[in-house]
């Protein structure tokens, strides 16, 4: 039997000796590099704290003692440690563990804490809460990663901490020289000469803070000392680990881009993805098109939080380093520096995933929006991204952006539609644009069928039944639902608007020459497309009955993208039973086509279907 099949609990580490100990890393590492290699997941990040978190675990009696992980992701190791090792089978699936801390899933999990920064206000907050009520039996220790130090709210904690008066508050600063990619500013420089021992205090010391180290992560023993000495302190302290991203696992050390960050299903030995390629994604497709812009354009530039190559800026980052500017995990300061090159008259290309765009709000509305700046935001892993669980769902970004005034949206479809939406975004000068997309192969094209007053028209068949509004990449799901729909007797339009936001008054013109009108968004229903389209139809004095369908108010459960859609009503199955129920009790018919009203194709397409003929 090997050590980790005796290792049930943090406890049991205290009862090995320190040969022990080094024999579980590695048999940990091994664990780690068969199970991640098979599902996927966040490799690198674990690999490269395995020691520090025996170190924790075995110095520390968690849940007693408050462990926090900032980010998340290098939490594997952990859940080893509590107990959990028997769900790495199905790590990021439906029913199977989350690759991220979960409260519902041990006592040893505070908070879900996914998204960066956060950790050192967590540990601020329950440290003042212990001094509050007079505990001083216990510690809290956040883990922050040198990237996640880039965030604000990271500094904004820290200067909080050092002012406060003493609280047993440990930091442990997992400093591995990267976020995704290698940590940029001047901190990180700070960091290497702390790392080098350059001489000079460091800048914790000038805040007001103990500083321990640096400290070799991987050495646990000496680890163990200085975790020791840190709670000893009983007053707040920095603890600065220094470990290797990826350590243990050849491909992970020899990818210098990323070091394993975060890998998709590959075979362990050779390192080949597992799988049959699926065609270019979003991703790529975003990549290749802004390159190709950038060319034709000097004014553009593009900016990325911490996350070049996941949102597909490396291909410009290659041809024009100069062109992009990586911040760090500072999506707030991103967003307020765009507007700056905007009024210094560049165009600024915001790329960043859509649930991060969540935290620079507040800059996107007064800092961008209410000066009128001509900024473009790409928004990758919009709608539901799955397996990395409820906080990363980009399904908020047009419920909370389509409040801001003169933010024009759009959604594409496929490729094709993604590359000409992303042309017009940036050639808009007269304000922002955002143009947003899922997380995922592009499929194949969706042709247009037609165009009305800006909308393309997908499909025109039968009555004037049913008219579904498709946003962005539910196309194929809204085609399907068409099918269905003509396979009990109903005539359906499919029409895809291309920019959402504003709504184009052309889809008031034909909602009221159909008797129920569907949107279809992977996006949150309330305050969503739907809800906007409804609230035009409504001004516009149309009153043909609207069905929005889209993500419930609620976070959703990990899994895959197919089985989160599934749970939230959005197939084709559901939404076409839905409307059939809907116009087996709507029998008033469809208002009559007024000739004139409508371009000229559209209205023979519409007194075709009025006819129950079929394009």
């Amino acid at each position: 039997m090997s050590l980790l099949e005796t290792v049930h609990s943090p406890a049991g580490l205290r009862e090995l000796t320190a040969a022990q100990l080094d024999v579980l890393a590695a048999e940990i590492r091994e664990f780690l590099i068969d199970r991640v290699a098979g599902s996927g997941g966040h490799l690198g990040p674990n690999l490269g704290v395995v020691e520090l978190t025996i170190a924790l675990h075995s110095v520390f009696d968690s849940p007693r003692d408050r462990l926090l992980w900032d980010t998340g992701h290098q939490s594997y190791v952990h859940k080893i440690l509590t107990g959990r090792a028997g769900g790495f089978d199905r790590l990021r699936k439906g029913g199977g563990l989350s690759g991220y801390p979960s409260a519902a899933e041990s006592e040893h999990d505070l908070v879900e804490n996914s998204h960066a920064s956060t950790a050192l206000s967590y540990a601020d907050g329950l440290a003042r809460a212990d001094a509050h009520q007079g505990r001083r039996d216990r510690s809290t220790v956040a883990v922050i990663g040198d990237g996640a130090m880039t965030g604000g709210m990271a500094w904004e904690a820290l200067n909080n901490i050092s002012g406060g008066p003493d609280r047993p508050l440990i930091i442990v600063l997992n400093d591995n020289g990267r976020s995704y990619a290698p940590t940029q500013g001047g901190f990180a420089d700070h960091l290497g000469g702390l790392r080098e021992g350059r001489p000079g205090p460091a800048l914790f010391e000038q805040l007001g803070l103990s500083y321990l180290g640096p400290v070799d992560g991987h050495d646990i023993t000496t680890l163990q000392h200085t975790l020791r000495e840190a709670r000893a302190l009983r007053r707040p302290v920095v603890v600065h680990v220094v470990t290797e991203k990826g350590r243990g696992c050849v491909h992970t050390e020899n990818n210098e881009l990323d070091r394993g960050h975060a890998i998709r299903p590959m075979d362990p030995v050779t390192g080949e993805p597992l799988g049959t390629s699926t065609g270019p994604s979003f991703t790529s497709v975003f990549g290749r098109e802004i390159a190709r812009i950038a060319q034709e354009r000097p004014e553009v530039v593009a900016i990325t939080a911490a996350m070049l190559e996941p949102t597909g800026l490396l291909p410009m980052q290659k041809l024009f380093p100069e062109r992009v500017i990586d911040v760090g995990i500072a999506e707030q300061h991103a967003v307020t520096m765009a507007a700056g090159l905007s009024l210094g008259g560049v165009h600024p290309v915001v790329a960043i995933y859509a649930t991060f765009v969540n935290r620079a709000f507040d800059q996107v509305l007064m800092d961008v929006a209410l000066h009128r700046r001509a900024v473009t935001f790409v928004l990758d892993r919009s709608g539901v991204t799955g397996d990395d669980g409820p906080s990363h769902n980009g399904m908020w970004d047009m419920s909370v952006l389509q409040v801001v005034p003169g933010l024009r949206i759009a959604a594409p479809r496929d490729g094709t539609r993604l590359a000409e939406l992303l042309e017009e975004a940036v050639g808009w000068e007269e304000g922002p644009t955002l143009v947003r997309f899922p997380k995922g192969p592009t499929g194949e094209d969706i042709p247009t069928k037609g165009v009305f007053s800006g909308l393309d028209v997908l499909h025109r068949a039968g009555p004037l039944d049913v008219l579904i509004v498709s946003v962005g990449a539910l196309a194929g799901m809204a085609l399907r639902v068409a099918e269905l729909v003509w396979a009990q007797g109903l005539g359906a339009t499919v029409v895809d608007p291309r920019w959402v936001t504003p709504v184009n008054p052309a889809i008031g013109d034909m909602a009221r020459r159909h008797r129920l009108v569907i949107t279809v968004e992977d996006n949150s229903r309330t305050a969503g497309v739907g809800s906007t389209v409804a609230q035009h139809l409504r001004d516009a004095g149309v009153r043909t009955p609207l069905r929005e369908f889209g993500i419930p108010r609620r976070f959703l459960d990990h899994g895959s993208r197919a089985d989160v859609l599934s749970g939230c009503g959005l197939t084709a199955q559901n939404i076409s039973r839905t409307v059939v129920e809907e116009l087996s009790g709507n029998q008033e018919p469809a208002a009559p086509v007024r000739l004139g009203s409508l371009d000229e194709e559209m209205a023979r397409l519409m007194d075709q279907g009025s006819r129950g003929e079929t394009r």
